[in-house]
């Protein structure tokens, strides 16, 4: 477990700024190194190992292979060195579900107990492996500096959920770092107004859906519809207001990091919808995946296969449970239809047409996306088209009203509705004013609103 939300907000990051900016320039990788470390080690010291494991097999294998002539020598060490890296994500993530599923045969019955998952270590193996890929693909140098590849490893603010940032795009940042007013002042506003994301939205659409599955008059066509928006919104405002805190911590301390959600939710096609969701992810298996596969350069047919492999892979990346591998193949049959035929049609369908077709879809992704029990799956499923009836009970309609207004606000909030009047008032007189009293505001609410409730983490801190 790590930190809570208000022991993070005032004792955990004033302690580290007031650290990093007393500190002089040539030693805050250090001090963020040791912070890093502190942060991830909080409630699970054990799994520091476990990284720092982690960073000097990538460290080595970088320098071994820009030491190495031959091709072939350098390939053997990125293999061994990516081994390893996913030997250790396979253990800790998936070893309970390979067991379980070896138990299905009626020969073998093997007792095992799966350890605890480490968190945030998909996100951390996916940027060290980037790294060392790289270095083997030329597009960077090795890191001679072990500080520097193990800061780039733990850096605190994107750590545990993300973005997966890349090494070649901080190299420089790790080196030389440029910290401004104007930077930092961009870095607050962007890091509360992902808190605001996940305290004041995503937590009231987990709760509006908590009330609805828990009235005791069980889901009907239009409550499940309503209680599946509610999953769509929390996934979204949880995820990425989670990726505006790292890229708004990101720049309070010099670094930039890549943009994570481009408002998926105003998408014309599920292959629209994967340009703007979890970018970071999907430039990911584009780029050290599919491409290295041969992406569509081989033929329809190759590039059908290397999509299911991605799929496959993206689905398993988000979970060890046979829903994430049906969430993941789900998407893939889609993009392979609209790959084939749609995508022109929907081109050509009015706006509101593929909009709506794509809602559909993402959220009917989303259940299969919250159910790991494929029997309460099924019948979440059989209620949104109807097998247990229409009409509303008392109770539900209850909570259905009066989530109303934060429903209709999170609609609004996941187009860049917001983003373009905020981009008409930014330069004109008194906006310093609006841009402070907004930020005191949704500070003050947060506070009142974790101090009365219990803490909630992050979806994203179980991948």
């Amino acid at each position: 477990m790590v930190f809570s939300s208000l022991t993070f907000w005032f004792i955990y990051l004033p302690v580290v700024l007031l650290l990093y900016y007393i500190t002089p320039k040539k030693a805050r990788n250090v001090v963020l190194f040791v912070v890093s470390l502190a942060f991830y080690g909080w409630g699970e010291p054990v799994y520091i190992l476990l990284m720092l494991v982690t960073i000097l097999i990538n460290y080595l294998a970088g320098f071994l292979m820009e030491k190495s002539r031959e091709k072939r020598q350098k390939k053997l060490w990125l293999i061994l060195c990516v081994a390893l890296n996913l030997g250790f994500l396979v253990f800790f993530k998936y070893s309970g579900m390979i067991v379980s599923t070896l138990n299905l045969l009626p020969f073998i019955s093997i007792n095992f107990t799966p350890p605890a998952l480490p968190i945030g270590i998909s996100f951390y193996t996916f940027q060290a492996m980037s790294y060392t890929i790289d270095v083997y693909n030329e597009q960077c140098k090795a890191q001679k500096n072990p500080l520097i590849l193990g800061t780039y490893v733990t850096l605190f603010p994107q750590l545990i959920a993300g973005p997966i940032v890349r090494y070649v795009d901080v190299e420089k940042e790790l080196v030389t770092r440029y910290e401004t007013l104007e930077k930092f002042k961009s870095g607050v506003i962007l890091f509360l107004c992902g808190m605001g994301k996940k305290v004041l939205l995503a937590n009231q659409f987990a709760l509006m859906y908590r009330n609805l599955s828990q009235s005791g008059e069980g889901f009907t066509l239009v409550s499940a519809w309503a209680g599946l928006l509610a999953l769509s919104l929390q996934i979204y405002f949880d995820f990425s207001g989670y990726s505006d805190m790292a890229r708004g911590l990101g720049r309070m301390i010099g670094f930039e990091f890549m943009e994570n959600f481009n408002y998926p939710y105003i998408s014309r096609s599920i292959t629209e919808f994967w340009r703007r969701w979890h970018i970071s992810l999907s430039t990911w298996f584009r780029d050290y995946v599919y491409i290295p596969l041969g992406g569509n350069r081989k033929g329809f047919a190759r590039q059908i296969f290397n999509l299911f492999v991605v799929w496959l892979l993206t689905g398993l990346w988000h979970g060890a449970a046979y829903n994430f591998v049906l969430w993941g193949l789900y998407f893939f049959l889609i993009l392979v239809v609209e790959k084939l035929f749609l995508s022109k049609l929907l081109s050509k369908a009015p706006r509101a047409v593929s909009h709506i077709y794509s809602i559909i879809l993402i959220m009917l992704g989303w259940a299969i996306f919250s159910f790991d029990n494929m029997a309460e799956l099924s019948s979440f499923m059989g209620s949104l088209f109807g097998a247990q009836g229409v009409s509303l009970g008392e109770n539900q309609l209850s909570v259905i009203i009066s989530y109303l207004p934060v429903s209709l606000v999170g609609c609004v909030l996941s187009t860049p509705v917001a983003k373009v009047l905020y981009g008409k008032i930014r330069g004109a007189k008194g906006a310093v004013v609006i841009e402070t009293l907004f930020c005191l505001v949704i500070m003050v609410l947060c506070i009142a609103s974790l101090v009365s409730e219990s803490y909630n983490p992050f979806i994203y801190f179980r991948f």
